[in-house]
């Protein structure tokens, strides 16, 4: 069998996210990949062409799951601002699930590893795009959804990272907010709330 026999790219994609998932950035190499593929390291090369090409291929699987999360959400109910929070907590979910695959779609845990502009600013189109039509529905006439859009998930950003960052560390005795995922989603709910309600959304 020739190498590029040897599994699907999705088969190596799939391989590639369990290893980013269990076992962390420094196991992604293209080695610790075709291992968990049982497949062998040229088989690699010959789907990605190497270690920049998988992890191009990687970073867009992980938007496809963030756009399949979008898409799974309940069609536009007549209360539009608790349809965005929803999306919001949802949004939460997605993040906390797997920090590792989040850290690679909106942080930059790989040295050296910067994706392909094009294809980030399709990626980041598709999903962004879905935001802010949720956001379209509840802005004030004239208000720019758009940079509403973005200065809602810039807050919802902020506050699940500085949640990941937190529960990545030995807790804090005397911190304000209990080391739980209640205490933590109140504190989100309450920071997005503030977030649209200053926006303006209804």
């Amino acid at each position: 069998m020739r190498p590029a026999d040897q599994g699907s790219r999705e088969r190596f994609l799939d391989a590639a996210l369990s290893v980013l998932v269990k076992r962390g950035v420094p196991s992604l190499t293209v080695r610790g990949v075709a291992e968990a593929a049982g497949a062998s390291t040229i088989s690699v090369y010959a789907r990605f062409g190497g270690r920049a090409g998988l992890l191009d291929a990687l970073y867009e699987r992980t938007f496809d799951s963030l756009r399949e999360m979008l898409e799974s959400l309940p069609p536009s109910s007549s209360d539009g601002v608790a349809d965005v929070l929803h999306l919001a907590l949802e949004y939460r979910r997605f993040a906390r699930e797997s920090p590792a695959r989040y850290a690679l779609m909106f942080e930059r845990p790989v040295p050296g590893f910067d994706p392909d502009p094009a294809l980030r600013s399709a990626v980041l189109r598709t999903t962004f795009r879905m935001f802010v039509e949720r956001v379209q529905r509840v802005s004030p006439p004239g208000a720019d959804a758009q940079a509403a859009a973005y200065q809602l998930w810039t807050a919802m950003h902020g506050l699940v990272g500085a949640e990941l960052m937190l529960a990545s560390r030995t807790p804090l005795a005397e911190f304000f907010i209990p080391p739980t995922d209640e205490a933590n989603e109140a504190v989100y709910r309450q920071g997005v709330t503030a977030m649209m309600r200053g926006l303006g959304l209804r």
